[in-house]
């Protein structure tokens, strides 16, 4: 729409322009008039060209995210299925195996959980680049709490978190550090015959996050000597090297506590 008139007021041709109109000329006697208003319609048509350009380029845009979007869900959903097949070949490997053997394959395929459900994750959620971690390493930490509680050595898991997301393979290695710290503590912090208490919490401190394990039990060897394989050991510096950070150790708590601090 194009408005002409024959006032010169400034208010009219602005309430012309906000009510929809593209363009306005001023009526004027002469040739002046029409050349005005040719050029008018030139640019009018130039715009509306402009706006049907940026409008086809929109849909495609959002259609081509929404397809990624389809494509990206459709990978983890089977990532975390093959994940899941992996842990029912490790079951199945661990019913003919040594005890010492069983136990090495449980805490595998405890590993092999912790990755699967980032990818769980990211499938049923709206985003497929980041983690909610306050939902993830809540249902980690819950299925911990199934596994190591038990009648005869009942352990007791807590989980505390402010709202933080993080990148996938952020949020895999402090899964893995999660699972190794939580493992370690139930297995060797209490007697195997007594109850105990292990406490997870993930804070939100500006840029970064910081996460802390803890437990009332033993504490660590005054020697220093590692229990079991070391592996655990292993796999969480591994782990907080990724995230260009360390685990440290409170000794002036009575049990251990151990704190990462990293970027978000």
């Amino acid at each position: 729409m194009i408005y002409v008139t024959g006032s010169e007021e400034s208010r009219i041709a602005v309430a012309a322009l906000k009510a929809g109109a593209i363009d306005y000329v001023v009526k004027t006697v002469g040739e002046d008039f029409f050349d005005l208003l040719a050029r008018a319609i030139d640019q009018a048509l130039v715009q509306v060209s402009l706006r049907a350009e940026k409008e086809r380029a929109e849909t495609q845009l959002r259609e081509s995210n929404e397809r990624l979007q389809a494509m990206l869900h459709e990978v983890n959903h089977r990532v975390a299925n093959s994940l899941q097949l992996v842990s029912a070949f490790v079951h199945m490997q661990a019913r003919n195996a040594s005890e010492g053997a069983k136990a090495a394959l449980a805490d595998t395929q405890r590993r092999i959980g912790a990755i699967a459900q980032v990818h769980r994750r990211l499938y049923t959620s709206d985003s497929v680049d980041s983690v909610d971690m306050a939902e993830y390493l809540s249902a980690l930490v819950g299925e911990l709490q199934e596994t190591w509680s038990t009648p005869m050595a009942p352990r007791l898991l807590s989980f505390a978190a402010d709202p933080v997301r993080l990148g996938t393979d952020k949020a895999v290695a402090v899964g893995v550090i999660v699972n190794e710290l939580v493992s370690n503590a139930c297995k060797y912090a209490y007697p195997a015959d007594g109850a105990g208490a292990v406490r997870v919490a993930l804070t939100r401190e500006g840029e970064d996050f910081v996460l802390l394990v803890e437990d009332d039990g033993c504490g660590m060897p005054a020697d220093g000597a590692i229990k079991g394989t070391g592996l655990g050991s292993k796999l969480v510096g591994a782990m907080a090297a990724t995230l260009r950070a360390a685990i440290a150790y409170d000794s002036t708590h009575g049990g251990v506590r151990a704190t990462l601090r990293a970027a978000c």
